[in-house]
């Protein structure tokens, strides 16, 4: 399906969606592959969105939260464009027909949930505020005049002229069953996150970074890729993806403990249960080596209101035969979200002319080594936004002839094979997750390596290994330990943060990395 647009955004999450319907009513044309709603992260999102909405919470007291929680990388400009975003970012959505949930007075019901000094975090029934935005999203989406949308259409790669501008993507038509190339004067990643990478996540399977390795094969800036947020509460239940258990459970009061009914949190952080997620995360899967099993009891703090208040998560215990009114739900570790990203300034731009980034597979500066909960959704929005304000009257002159990498071509265009997945997502999970090493790293590095020449290459695998290739390296640059990084060859903390820049010097599968840490 060859085709051109002024402005093109790939996918169709809410930062995707939000951009898109944020630019009228300048015409943009919105690619995903898959019909939209499905296969991304946004509908999966329990928490909510955090905002200063309450009436004894402020900005400033949001900006406290986020900088503290961002162990010393949070770009404080950044931070402040998020928080003084955040009642706007709601009032808008409401306005798009979100229904956020509320009192009987018309006040926002908020939550409260790790390292928030205030209830903060925006509702929608209960825990299903993703999918109340997404389903709002595409409502407006689908409704409005200036957005043309393609379904079941895969981006494989960007293309660019000899400049190293970014002139549109390579695509592959599911139905048509054709490879084309769609020129684009501006292209927007709004692809998501990596997840999918690790054997254990809260996120879709196929979310395996690819539009960060898209950036990161044109020559694009990456940075902090190592810095990978690791939920605490994934429900252990032998299911892939794991379903989550929304850290709101802990705001409202359920506490972690062991086989033996032990609160252990406040063995490893003053604030207990809520912590930050890197603390707990670590806690936890320290509770669980050392054979003593890691639980959430919810039972007295949330007890016979659970299916009204956490549906999602009822309904998954209900599933594997787990009543959490009265019973301890399973939890362990998993990857859940990626702070690094495609760096980016304050208003969307890449170091690729042409290339903007918005949503997880973005660095704003914003998330630091460790996000503060609930801030992607609001981030999303925001910066969605300022992209949008930047482009909607802008000049923009596409390219000449710009063309896809010689390798894309040379591949399949098809997801990657299941075993070779499975190899990717084993060495990730056992090598560059929560604990890490050296050691660990380069057996990790080793066996990415191993699979750059793998018989079924296909363009899922090549990114899915760029991406992989990124955060081990970007671990094993970093020797220290800072937020969701942690070294155990390396445990304390640099006394000055600095942040990891990575610059692919060649296309995927060889080894040479230009690198600012």
């Amino acid at each position: 399906m060859p085709g051109n647009s002024d402005i093109l955004i790939i996918g169709a999450g809410v930062a995707g969606l939000y951009t898109a319907l944020k630019m009228t009513p300048r015409p943009v044309t919105v690619i995903t592959a898959r019909p939209l709603g499905e296969g991304g992260s946004t509908p999966w999102a329990q928490g909510g969105m955090a905002a200063a909405v309450g009436s004894d919470d402020t900005p400033n007291l949001h900006f406290a939260d986020t900088m503290q929680a961002g162990a010393g990388l949070v770009d404080p400009e950044a931070a402040s464009v998020l928080v003084d975003g955040g009642p706007a970012a709601v009032e808008d959505l409401e306005r798009l027909g979100v229904k956020f949930d509320k009192d009987d007075n018309g006040a926002f019901k908020l939550g409260r949930e790790a390292a928030h000094c205030r209830d903060r975090i925006v509702h929608a029934t209960g825990d299903q505020a993703g999918a109340a935005i997404m389903d709002a999203l595409i409502d407006a989406a689908r409704a409005a005049d200036h957005i043309t949308i393609y379904e079941r259409v895969v981006v494989e790669d960007l293309m660019s002229d000899d400049n190293g501008a970014v002139g549109g993507v390579l695509v592959y038509d599911v139905a048509a069953g054709e490879r084309a190339g769609f020129d684009a004067g501006e292209t927007i990643l709004a692809t998501g996150g990596l997840g999918g990478l690790y054997a254990v996540t809260t996120n879709p399977t196929p979310a395996q970074g690819h539009g960060m390795a898209f950036a990161a094969r044109a020559g694009a800036v990456i940075r902090d890729p190592e810095f990978v947020q690791f939920h605490p509460t994934a429900l252990d239940i032998g299911i892939d993806p794991a379903p989550l258990a929304t850290e709101a459970l802990r705001g409202y009061g359920a506490v972690l403990v062991n086989k033996d009914g032990r609160e252990f949190m406040r063995d490893y952080h003053k604030d207990a249960d809520l912590a930050p997620r890197d603390i707990v995360a670590r806690a936890v899967e320290n509770e669980v080596a050392e054979g003593r099993g890691a639980f959430l009891n919810a039972s007295k703090a949330i007890g016979e209101k659970f299916p009204e208040n956490f549906p999602t998560v009822f309904a998954s215990c209900q599933k594997a035969g787990i009543d959490p009114r009265t019973e301890l739900i399973p939890v362990a570790p998993a990857a859940h979200y990626h702070m690094g990203g495609v760096m980016t300034d304050l208003d969307g731009r890449t170091s690729l002319e042409g290339l903007s980034a918005v949503g997880e597979v973005s660095s704003t500066g914003v998330h630091g080594a460790n996000r503060l909960a609930s801030n992607s959704l609001l981030e999303a929005v925001v910066f969605g936004a300022r992209i949008a304000d930047r482009l909607r009257e802008a000049e923009i002159a596409a390219p000449d002839e710009p063309a896809a990498p010689a390798d894309r071509m040379e591949v399949e265009p098809l997801p990657a094979p299941a075993a070779a997945m499975k190899d990717v997502r084993d060495a990730m999970s056992s090598g560059a997750a929560l604990l890490r090493s050296e050691e660990s790293l380069e057996a990790t590095l080793e066996v990415l390596a191993g699979l750059n020449e793998h018989p079924e290459m296909t363009s899922g695998l090549k990114s899915a290994l760029v991406t992989a290739e990124l955060i081990a390296q970007g671990a094993l640059m970093r020797e220290e330990s800072r937020g969701g990084h942690y070294r155990s060859d390396f445990p304390d903390t640099d006394e000055e943060a600095f942040h990891t820049e990575i610059c692919a010097t060649h296309a995927l599968g060889d080894e040479d990395f230009e690198n600012d840490a």
